[in-house]
């Protein structure tokens, strides 16, 4: 739980440092990012854990190898607008409305694209998750109102200071898309057993673990293959907003200084995914509350940082109401949704 909670911790502080990359467009910037965490930092922990990892991952069938990446290439649509939704609704706000859609959406679309939707509701666990579910989408509903009520009080110049592009309505519609593409992330992951297995048994092997021991690594070439679908989908959104904007020279300017805030971007962002997949192993049956317990530590976490830094300054009391009943109710949903699923 304390590993899935530091995912959490990661996932909602990985976009701190942008703040401080200047002289690059966005599109720039987006890419170092990308190609840390989706490909390099992945990559050195594949290395760095999983005895003979490439062998284990050529060896799997290539229909799990498609599978992954093409989760991870829908999930890429979802992590770009995810930037998007940061950019215009700031932390505390975007990424709780973003997490909640994406639990939602990551419990209900599975069972209905499987053709079982009957079975949300076959039993009393399979209530108590759609409930978890519906209190999700309250939760968003308050948070959203408390976003709403931010943009009429606050004047423009209060607004731009803590969030520079604050805009509510872009933000909520690139929220939406985020949270729906997003929850892929975890189909992903799920998607990559063999993988996993394939890990397990090369670290057996090579007496990294005991045979029926847990090996918390044993996810990372799952990660690692996830991520190539997503780093395709954002390399060539990075590559046409540069030659849309003509950004291309911001490449040949290398900053020192952006580019070891971009690789803090990276190896930050890419932590809550190694930590979702390294506390699996250690939780035996119940490895699959882990993307709940790590949205909803995402969540709490985010709106500590919202606050702290003045996203909800000179706000009303009834805003900032708004805004914790709905934090509140998106924690307690998640935990619905994981004690419905036991």
């Amino acid at each position: 739980m304390l590993i899935f909670a530091l995912g959490g911790l990661a996932g909602a502080t990985f976009l701190l440092p942008a703040r401080g990359v200047k002289g690059w467009a966005y599109e720039s910037w987006w890419l170092v990012y990308v190609l840390v965490g989706h490909i390099i930092c992945p990559t050195v922990i594949c290395y760095l854990t999983v005895p003979d990892f490439w062998n284990v991952v050529t060896s799997a069938p290539g229909k799990v190898i498609a599978q992954c990446v093409f989760f991870g290439a829908v999930w890429g649509i979802g992590g770009l607008t995810w930037g998007l939704m940061v950019r215009y609704l700031g932390i505390g706000l975007g990424l709780a409305i973003g997490c909640g859609l994406c639990a939602a959406t990551g419990t209900l679309i599975p069972p209905i694209a499987q053709g079982h939707a009957a079975d949300l509701v076959k039993d009393t666990g399979a209530i108590i998750v759609l409930a978890g579910v519906v209190g999700s989408l309250i939760g968003i509903v308050f948070v959203g109102l408390a976003g709403k009520i931010k943009e009429a009080e606050l004047p423009e110049e209060i607004k731009k200071k803590a969030v520079a592009e604050f805009n509510f309505r872009k933000g909520m519609i690139v929220a939406v898309i985020s949270g729906v593409c997003s929850a892929c992330m975890n189909f992903g992951l799920q998607s990559g057993g063999v993988i996993e297995q394939g890990a397990y048994a090369a670290a057996v092997q090579a007496g990294k673990v005991a045979a029926g021991s847990p090996f918390p690594w044993q996810g990372m070439p799952v990660i690692m293959v996830v991520l190539w679908g997503g780093f395709a989908v954002s390399a060539g959104w990075c590559f046409q907003q540069n030659w849309v904007h003509r950004t291309f020279g911001d490449y040949a300017r290398p900053s020192l200084r952006n580019v070891g805030l971009c690789t803090a971007i990276g190896v930050m962002w890419v932590m809550q995914f190694v930590c979702t997949k390294a506390g699996e192993p250690l939780m035996g049956d119940l490895k699959y509350i882990s993307f709940a317990v790590m949205m909803a530590s995402t969540i709490f976490f985010s709106t500590i940082v919202g606050v702290m830094t003045g996203e909800w300054k000179g706000t009303s009391g009834l805003t900032r109401g708004f805004l914790a009943l709905g934090t509140f109710i998106l924690v307690v949903s998640f935990c619905a949704i994981s004690i419905g699923s036991k």
